[in-house]
This record gives structure tokens, sequence and C-alpha cells, in this order.
């Protein structure tokens, strides 16, 4: 299998905190091994330090800094060479960014209606699609 370079929304780590048999866990997994590649941005690592933390979402303190440790170690940082407007919400153009700054294959995300299908070489995708792809390759 060829890596994969993938950019992670925050609602799938969210996800992947609170149900951790899901398929969201799954796709962090994905990505934080080998040959996959996880790219970040400082703004994302920020935004998904805030949101961890929001106490509606009651995700155990041990459990978030684990999550966080976990991704700052395993995911490659990338610098933003613009900053871009695409999206609807603009908290959402830090994902673009990153997919552009990283050349990413896949952005990987819940919310699908928020992005573009493609933009530029990066397909935007549901975490149900990229097991679907990736799979095959894991027999």
């Amino acid at each position: 299998m060829l890596p994969l370079r993938l950019v992670i929304d925050t609602n799938v780590l969210v996800s992947a905190a609170i149900k951790p048999a899901g398929l969201p866990r799954t796709v962090l997994l994905l990505a934080i091994t080998k040959p996959a590649r996880l790219y970040v941005l400082q703004p994302i690592l920020e935004e998904y330090i805030d949101v961890l933390a929001r106490p509606e979402l009651k995700i155990r303190k041990g459990l978030r800094f684990q999550l966080l440790q976990f991704i700052k170690s395993r995911s490659h940082l990338v610098k933003p060479t613009r900053c871009l407007k695409v999206t609807r919400d603009p908290n959402d153009n830090i994902f673009l960014d990153c997919a552009d700054c990283a050349r990413a294959d896949y952005l990987v995300t819940g919310n699908q209606k928020h992005f573009p299908k493609f933009w530029k070489n990066t397909k935007v995708i549901s975490p149900r699609e990229l097991i679907g792809l990736v799979s095959p390759h894991l027999i």
C-alpha cells in the first residue's frame, strides 16, 4: 500500500474519543500508523485541544492528554502558505489549508457538506469511505 497523506477534521477526533469501538477511532489509528501520514497545522492542534476540552463532551482529561500526545508525536506539522477563505465556516478553512500544504490525498470528515468534494488533489471523504479504501489492503 502506498503512503496515504491524511488530514483529519476535529469531528472525527471527537468521535474517536467518545466511541472507542467506532470507525473514527479506527481512522485515527490508521492515520498515525505507517504507511499513512497524518498532517496538521498549529491552528488545527489548537482546535483539537479546545474542542476536546469542552465540558459537554465529557472526555476524561487523561484520554484527552493521551490522544493529543499521540497526535503530536505521530503527526507531521506543516506551515500554511496562505490563509484560505473557501468554506462557509471560517473554522473549516484550516483543514483545506493543511490539505493544500501537505498535498494530502484525503481530508477525512464527518461533515462532508461543509467542504467541497475535492480541494485541488485532495478528496474529502467520510471515515467509512476511508475504511472502505484501505480495508482491502489490510488483509
